[in-house]
């Protein structure tokens, strides 16, 4: 048991056994299917946040440009659940039977080939991962190896953003266009869009993400996560020191983009579709903001931080429908400004201080009180007449 206590210690699981009891309890015994699967939604996001806390809160490389990974992700598992929906069968209105409906829409009668290798489950689950890292790599090797960075890696990241959702709109009949992916209702027979399948699908986006979030734990707890925050704050002395900073950065870009891209087929499965509104620049500097607001340098607060902005985008669009885009600009500005580190900030400089000092006063008057007073002990009394009582000789003798 001691063990186990310092192994939760050693790598700060105090807080993840607090969110996993929040996200696989207390959620699914509160909320509705509906809200839970909203839920498994902000969770998809979740993943690009814990990987911008590893690149820009430890790594402090900034990227505005995490939704192309994202989407990235996303599109290659859609791409396999829209060939399995358009099977000869559920076609065969079409021109051209056995192919998606917007190919057939712009006539296209053939399946391309680029598509063929994705009617395979397991290649298009290598393809979640693979694809979004080998473009991080190309981006990220092109730009570190140069020592680009700062803001002009942010901007680059953002230009990278743009062409691709200029590229997937472009491509209409080869990917959806601007109405993307959709019709998106079986894995290999399994229908996804009942009640049964949301909850597993629910709990199987908590499971990756718990898993994403030890892994990065245990990167930041080693030799990695130290020269990372060295890096970060001293990146010449650490190249000084004969440290190839360069690859040490690739492989954070690549790791952030690997996990967004798994966010982003998780997406797929419990949205049921994808589209170029996932990829562009104003859902990358959303999911920035999820990171800033749970704390870029805490992987739980990020989720938190995840949870709180898209559950409030859901109140105030539902609520205020007309004011909801005014209201998450103030609740943004007022969470940096009044708490710059996140919600984890809150609760580390003020929260725990807080109940530490909370606890020391509450020991401290059992600390200050004095000890109960020591009564002398006397001698029995003598039983014959006249005898009077004597003191006990404590060390002593009596004659």
């Amino acid at each position: 048991m001691n063990a186990i206590k310092s192994w939760i210690r050693r790598y700060q699981l105090g807080s993840l056994l607090l969110l996993v009891t929040v996200l696989a309890v207390v959620l699914p015994l509160t909320l509705d299917i509906f809200r839970l699967n909203l839920v498994g939604k902000y969770l998809t996001y979740a993943f690009v946040a814990i990987g911008l806390v590893m690149v820009w809160g430890y790594g402090g490389v900034l990227s505005l440009g995490q939704g192309v990974f994202f989407g990235l992700g996303g599109y290659a598992m859609a791409m396999f659940l829209k060939l399995e929906a358009s099977d000869p069968i559920s076609t065969k209105i079409q021109s051209t039977p056995g192919i998606p409906d917007f190919m057939d829409w712009n006539q296209i009668t053939a399946l391309p080939a680029f598509w063929i290798p994705f009617q395979s489950l397991g290649f298009a689950l290598l393809a979640v991962v693979a694809v979004p890292t080998l473009l991080a790599w190309i981006v990220s090797f092109a730009m570190f190896k140069r020592r680009v960075g700062g803001v002009y890696f942010a901007i680059i990241t953002q230009a990278v953003a743009l062409i691709l959702t200029v590229l997937i709109i472009g491509q209409q009949g080869y990917t959806g266009g601007v109405n993307g992916m959709t019709d998106l209702k079986t894995m290999l027979g399994w229908d996804t869009r009942t009640d049964g399948a949301k909850l597993i699908l629910y709990y199987v986006c908590v499971a990756l993400l718990v898993g994403a979030i030890v892994l990065c734990r245990w990167i930041q707890t080693g030799k990695f996560g130290t020269l990372l925050l060295a890096m970060r704050d001293k990146e010449d002395r650490v190249r000084f020191s004969g440290y190839d900073v360069a690859n040490f950065k690739i492989f954070t870009f690549c790791l952030a983009a690997a996990l967004s891209g798994v966010g982003g087929a998780l997406f797929s499965l419990q949205v049921g579709f994808m589209s170029p509104s996932f990829v562009g620049i104003v859902p990358s500097i959303e999911m920035v903001i999820f990171a800033a607001v749970g704390g870029r340098m805490s992987l739980v607060g990020a989720v938190y931080g995840t949870l709180l902005v898209n559950a409030g985008k859901t109140f105030f669009s539902e609520s205020f429908p007309e004011l909801w885009l005014f209201l998450m600009a103030a609740l943004f500005i007022g969470v940096t400004m009044a708490f710059p580190m996140g919600l984890a900030g809150v609760w580390e400089e003020q929260v725990r201080p807080w109940w530490k000092r909370r606890r020391e006063a509450m020991r401290a008057p059992a600390a200050k009180a004095p000890p109960p007073p020591v009564l002398a002990r006397t001698a029995p009394t003598p039983s014959w007449p006249g005898a009077e009582p004597r003191p006990d000789a404590i060390g002593g003798q009596h004659a």
